[in-house]
C-alpha cells in the first residue's frame, strides 16, 4: 500500500459500520408515577403474605418485544413473579423457561381485565438453576419507551415448611 494511514481508514470503517450493524435492546430503568404506587402496595401485601424481595427493576421496554430477565431459583423455594406493564399498553405478556429452554409459564392479560397490567404467578423450581422470564407488552400508539416493571419474591423459609400451597397476595389485593 503507497499509504500506511490507508489500512488504518479502512478498519475503521469496518468497525464503524459493524457497531451499527447490531439492534441491541439495552436494558434501561424508566420512571412512571402511577406504576411506582402499583409497585408499592405490591412490596406491601407481598410482604404480609410472607414474602421477601429478592430483585426488582424498572425497565424501558419496546411495544411487542420481549425483555429477558434472567434469575437464579432453588429447588423447593416458594417464588412470585410479578411483572407490571404500561397502564396505556392492551396486551401483556409473561413466559418463563427453564434451563433446558422448556417454556414452564404462559400468563396472558389484556387492558380490560381486572387486575389490567399486573401479571403475578407463583413458582416452585423442581430443581435449582437459572430460569429466563420475557415480558412483553403490545402498545398501538407508543412503540418506544413503555415502562415496565418487574419483582421477583421469595417465600420466607420458615413460612414454607409445611405450609398448603400460597394464595396469591395479589388476589387479596384486588378483593
Amino acid at each position: 500500500m503507497k499509504n500506511p494511514y490507508s489500512l488504518l481508514i479502512i478498519v475503521f470503517f469496518i468497525i464503524t459500520i459493524s457497531s451499527y450493524s447490531q439492534n441491541v435492546i439495552r436494558l434501561e430503568s424508566c420512571e412512571n408515577g402511577m406504576m411506582d404506587k402499583q409497585v408499592d402496595s405490591l412490596k406491601n401485601l407481598y410482604a404480609l403474605d410472607g414474602y421477601e424481595l429478592l430483585k426488582e427493576a424498572s425497565i424501558k421496554m419496546e411495544s411487542e418485544f420481549e425483555m429477558p430477565v434472567i434469575v437464579p431459583l432453588t429447588e423447593g423455594s416458594w417464588y412470585q413473579f410479578v411483572f407490571i406493564g404500561d397502564y396505556s399498553s392492551r396486551l401483556y405478556e409473561v413466559r418463563m423457561y427453564d434451563w433446558n429452554e422448556r417454556m414452564v409459564i404462559f400468563r396472558q392479560k389484556k387492558w380490560g381485565d381486572i387486575d389490567g397490567n399486573v401479571i403475578s404467578y407463583t413458582y416452585i423450581p423442581k430443581i435449582s438453576e437459572f430460569h429466563m422470564m420475557k415480558p412483553v407488552q403490545v402498545n398501538k400508539q407508543k412503540k418506544k419507551n413503555l415502562c415496565g416493571y418487574v419483582m421477583l419474591f421469595k417465600r420466607k423459609t420458615e413460612q414454607s415448611i409445611g405450609a398448603a400451597a400460597p394464595a396469591s397476595a395479589h388476589d387479596a389485593y384486588l378483593k
